[in-house]
């Protein structure tokens, strides 16, 4: 059967300097990164790790569940292949190169500039092998470990209860797959004959759907791969059954129930961590995410961990999941394959994950220009996911000068918008003019916000707020404004804030705050919720709450 053990440390040298043990998951940014000067260290990282020793008869596999932004893996010496794109999870198989003992892994990890994406973006892009490494051995005969990073098992449901299983084995005589309900009932059962790519279809009667945040039921199925009477390796996966489309007049519906979308966008980031995160630091971000309110949340600018995913799963947000196809175009063949395989890698490893409803393409891309080329890119991005996924629908966050006439808004299922009208322009009172000026040029197309808030400093206060003063004072009117405009607006598919969090970005300089971008909701160590986030929480609530704003601003004028 299949055994797997975390890699906890590794030495650890940037170019040029001496090794030294650190505990990974790691980054060497978490301090520079987020310090202001946009001056953070990118460069190449050099991680060796020992593996355990092999078990005999089986095959090993190193498998990396993120390293930013390009990762160049050797054993024992021997090249094993070069990943990219810092976000996904990649694994090698080892078994060629492997000793008796005395195993040493050696990753050679860059965050340097390169054709890679994301390269121009307001974050910092945090170098390392910064979430988790896994040696894994498994029989001879096992489900395929080299899948686009999955464990090769795909689970296609429908609210009738069909299910559909896509099976990528390695070897084996059969599979029998078993589905159960979230009490661990077995509830249905089917077999097929292994072979490379082997579908089976089994019938779930009356199945209980996957219904948000007020009911995140899911069902687990385990497929066990045989050869002869023996069971050699098992997968088990979580899913769920439901039904949901978007309408452009009523917005989002689930399950066959009209579900407003609204939510916050989430930077994986945290205060002197870097991306080199913790289990515990997910789950308390799911646990403030929901304790404002929020239904969905837009995973931002990149693939996340698979951690929260699973807890999004059975939380119940609303997921838009996407590439860091970000900010400016780079024309080259190497970035165009660079935004395909990753967008792959994204869909394959998420396909089961029953609270991802929308898979984004890119994010302010016209920033840089317009041109043919990008244009082709997109629309091969698009044709690439409904290929992958025609049960999800594609979108795209567009910068908000991008004419709401061009062909950009008719490339992706659903479109929507990064708007900061009240911030870095205008008025808070131009976002529902747009909205009802676009909404009336393209009535059939469903439209979103995905990106809108200000800087929101908490020592700054004032009697008489106003744009661009980062006080707490003008947020709370800002944020207040939105949320009326978007009670007025049924038709709006989704809307999600900038930020949850406060996130590093090394190049700013704001309000007297480096380093950092100051749009969210919640400070970036997380100690302090911010005004702003109680008005979401009384419009987004029923549970009876009391907040008091201003109690930061202490010093007055009598």
């Amino acid at each position: 059967m299949r055994n797997m053990k975390l890699i906890t440390e590794a030495r650890f040298g940037k170019e040029g300097e001496a090794r030294t043990l650190v505990a990974l998951p790691h980054t060497w940014n978490n301090l520079d990164g987020q310090d202001g000067g946009n001056d953070y260290w990118r460069g190449i990282g050099t991680y060796e790790i020992d593996l355990p020793n092999p078990t005999a008869g089986k095959k090993q596999y190193i498998e990396i569940q993120g390293a930013n932004h390009v990762a160049t893996v050797y054993c024992n010496g021997r090249e094993m292949g070069t990943h990219k794109g810092g976000f996904s999870t990649f694994r090698y198989d080892l078994t060629p190169a492997m000793k008796l003992e005395g195993n040493i892994l050696t990753v050679a990890v860059t965050n340097a500039e390169s054709d890679i994406y994301p390269q121009h973006a307001d974050f910092t892009f945090y170098g390392g092998l910064y979430r988790d490494v896994n040696f894994i051995e498994v029989n001879e005969a096992h489900f395929d470990l080299l899948k686009d990073g999955t464990q090769g098992v795909f689970v296609t449901p429908h609210c009738s209860g069909t299910t559909r299983f896509d099976l990528f084995p390695i070897g084996g005589d059969f599979i029998s797959v078993e589905i159960k309900d979230a009490e661990g009932n077995v509830v249905a059962t089917g077999g097929v004959e292994a072979c490379e790519h082997a579908n089976l279809l089994i019938a779930v009667k009356e199945p209980h759907l996957w219904n948000g945040m007020e009911d995140p039921y899911c069902y687990t199925a385990a497929a066990k791969l045989l050869a002869g009477e023996e069971v050699v390796d098992e997968v088990t996966v979580t899913f769920g059954y439901r039904s949901f489309h978007v309408d452009p007049n009523t917005g989002f519906w689930l399950n066959g129930k009209n579900v407003p979308l609204h939510g916050v966008s989430r930077h994986q980031d945290r205060q002197d961590k870097g991306w080199a995160i913790s289990k515990e630091d997910q789950k308390q971000d799911i646990a403030l995410i929901k304790e404002v309110g929020a239904n969905t949340i837009r995973l931002a600018h990149y693939q996340h961990d698979q951690y929260f995913y699973d807890l999004c799963d059975h939380t119940g947000f609303a997921l838009w999941a996407e590439i860091p196809f970000i900010s400016k175009f780079i024309p080259t063949e190497e970035a165009y394959e660079n935004t395909i395989s990753q967008m792959t890698e994204l869909i394959a490893q998420n396909y089961n994950h029953p609270s991802i409803f929308f898979w984004g393409i890119a994010n302010e891309i016209l920033i840089g220009s317009d041109n043919e080329p990008l244009r082709k890119n997109l629309r091969d991005l698009n044709a690439l996911v409904k290929a992958m996924d025609p049960s999800r629908l594609t979108t795209v966050a567009q910068v908000s000068g991008a004419p709401i006439d061009s062909e950009h808004i008719y490339m992706t299922d659903i479109v929507s918008y990064n708007h900061y009208f009240g911030w870095y322009g205008g008025s808070v009172k131009d976002n529902g003019p747009w909205l009802d000026a676009f909404h009336k040029l393209n009535p059939s197309v469903a439209i979103g916000l995905s990106e809108y808030g200000v800087e929101n400093i908490l020592k700054w206060h004032s009697a008489t707020p106003m744009n661009h003063d980062y006080t707490e004072e003008y947020a709370s009117y800002y944020h207040h404004e939105m949320l009326k405009t978007f009670a007025a607006r049924p038709y709006l598919w989704a809307t999600h804030v900038w930020n949850c969090f406060d996130f590093a970005a090394d190049a700013r300089n704001e309000g007297g705050v480096v380093g950092r971008n100051n749009k969210g909701l919640i400070t970036y160590d997380r100690k302090l919720k911010k005004d702003a986030f109680y008005i979401y929480k009384a419009y987004w609530t029923t549970e009876p709450m009391v907040y008091v704003a201003g109690r930061r601003f202490a010093d007055r004028a009598p």
